[in-house]
């Protein structure tokens, strides 16, 4: 975990691969309930007797659920101090390249992009890959935004 001070230790580290996260199972469970919350039931994700005939050989997670799982992995990744709030303010570009298939494992990795000073505080723009262990591309690229206030 890289615990970083304030604005002049992020800007300091921009361009820089912060670290990854623990890995993170992804169970049939938790496909099921962002299935439920969102209402998106695709067969792919949530029947695994026609999805073990389909294209992956079982239920892969919704790409939105992969990308709803950034917060909780970054946050292992690093810890910024010294504001008084810290919201996502969103991504700029989003890609899906590879499936994460039910039972496997995913973790994040952090690199901070470009950090832009405001009058309330800043915005810190950071690429985030996450991985699917064994696999030969990642699951999801992000670059996301964090609007933070001081």
């Amino acid at each position: 975990m890289r615990v970083f001070e304030g604005l002049d230790q992020i800007e300091a580290a921009i361009g820089e691969h912060v670290g990854y996260s623990d890995w993170l199972e992804i169970t049939q469970e938790r496909i099921d309930a962002f299935a439920d919350a969102t209402g998106d039931h695709q067969w792919i994700h949530v029947d695994p007797e026609r999805a073990a005939q389909g294209p992956y050989g079982a239920t892969i997670a919704h790409g939105y659920l992969t990308l709803s799982l950034i917060p909780v992995l970054g946050n292992q990744v690093m810890e910024i101090r010294g504001f008084r709030m810290m919201i996502n303010y969103g991504s700029n570009k989003v890609r899906f390249p590879a499936p994460v298939p039910v039972g496997s494992r995913i973790r994040a990795g952090v690199q901070l992009t470009s950090l832009e000073r405001t009058s309330s505080g800043a915005r810190l723009t950071s690429t985030v890959t996450v991985e699917v262990e064994g696999g030969d591309r990642p699951a999801v690229v992000a670059e996301t935004v964090r609007l933070m206030v001081g």
